[in-house]
């Protein structure tokens, strides 16, 4: 009540730029008077070490009170007690990013209020181009790396430039050029120049999708280390599309409730997270079938212990003939028809800002990864 009450005084804009800056101040403040405690141990193990150790190509990272370093051995650098950071996820990471991303997303509720936008469901179909650009984007960076691994030289993209284009900074890139790029079609659409703004929005995602996508070919063509497993992206795609539209069909035939409330946006919600799903299938289990030069693995706590309990359960002479990874698969597409489900009219109806930017949010953590990850496949890098 008390919360409720400071809210409505100060306003919801004020009261989340206050939240946002004690967090800011709580973390300084705690780094300030625990430095070991509160930054080394938990700020950069957990999140800035990940990122430091991508954005210098390395297996791990190593603080050792303060002091920052690429070691040898990852793992003698653990046994002597340094803190170690390792590029990818962890269960405290990927929790950190729900919260944070929760908190943010509803900072861009507030921001759509303030603008008068958010109403229009065509806002969603103009923003999934952009989530395709963010998966593609980050593909940049592991080309970068890749390169660097393959003549033995430094990155192109050096550090602390490249952060940007490792998570969690590459989510803050892309929000700003989509809201970049909202702004400009806002201002076109309410100063008489187009109709309406969300197809200038997906227009202009759209070229920045196809200007990075064609970069990457442009790489692979002159790099005899990128490869060309353009199967792979057809595939992916085409499974993904039929997976997703099956199981759209299926509910609409023998269950119209499910996708009474989202209609076409809940089949892009679905097809975005099969994107992720059979993009991971493929990369992990049948990397040899496309002939792509290594097998991927999940860098995910959820998607390794999921793989973790396939191969406890299943009989290794199932996994052995269809892999370990379909589950994933299956989990995915369960979750993102159970949240498709609860979507229904009444909520939306009541709802329609905040729906529509939860909806975005939900098909943005699967088609942003399973892009970059789909990507990272067709060009072997």
């Amino acid at each position: 009540m008390f919360g409720m009450d400071v809210i409505e005084r100060i306003g919801p804009a004020r009261a989340w730029l206050a939240t946002f800056v004690a967090g800011v101040v709580a973390l300084a403040g705690g780094s300030v008077l625990a430095p070991r405690r509160v930054y080394d141990g938990f700020i950069w193990q957990y999140f800035w070490g990940p990122v430091y150790a991508d954005a210098h190509n390395a297996q791990c990272a190593v603080n050792d009170g303060g002091s920052v370093s690429i070691p040898e051995s990852c793992s003698a650098a653990s046994d002597q007690g340094l803190i170690v950071a390792e590029p990818g996820y962890t269960l405290v990471s990927e929790v950190g990013y729900m919260i944070v991303g929760l908190f943010f997303l509803i900072g861009i509720l507030l921001l759509l209020r303030r603008l008068h936008l958010g109403r229009n469901r065509n806002l969603f179909f103009g923003l999934v181009p952009f989530m395709l650009f963010g998966g593609a984007l980050r593909v940049v960076e592991d080309a970068n790396n890749w390169l660097a691994d393959a003549a033995g030289t430094e990155q192109i993209i050096g550090y602390p430039l490249n952060t940007i284009l490792i998570s969690p900074l590459i989510y803050f890139t892309v929000f700003f050029l989509t809201l970049a790029a909202l702004l400009v079609s806002v201002w076109l659409s309410r100063n008489g120049f187009v109709e309406s703004y969300p197809p200038v929005l997906g227009a202009i995602g759209t070229v920045l999708f196809v200007v990075t996508f064609s970069g990457l070919v442009v790489i692979s063509v002159l790099e005899e280390s990128v490869g060309q497993y353009p199967a792979f992206l057809l595939v992916t795609v085409g499974l993904a599309t039929g997976i997703a539209y099956g199981l759209y069909w299926l509910a609409d035939r023998f269950a119209p409730e499910i996708n009474s409330g989202t209609g076409y946006i809940g089949l892009v919600v679905l097809w975005a997270h099969a994107i992720d799903g059979v993009a991971n299938v493929l990369a992990s289990d049948w990397w040899e079938a496309f002939g792509l030069p290594f097998q991927y693995v999940p860098k995910h706590p959820a998607n390794a212990t999921i793989i973790s309990v396939t191969e406890t359960v299943v009989p290794a002479s199932i996994t052995s003939v269809i892999g370990t990874s379909w589950p994933f698969l299956l989990v995915k597409m369960v979750v993102a028809l159970g949240i498709v489900w609860l979507f229904n009219d009444e909520f939306i109806d009541e709802n329609p800002r905040y729906a529509i930017i939860l909806l975005m949010g939900i098909a943005a953590v699967g088609l942003g990864p399973g892009t970059r990850d789909m990507l990272r496949a067709t060009f072997g890098i």
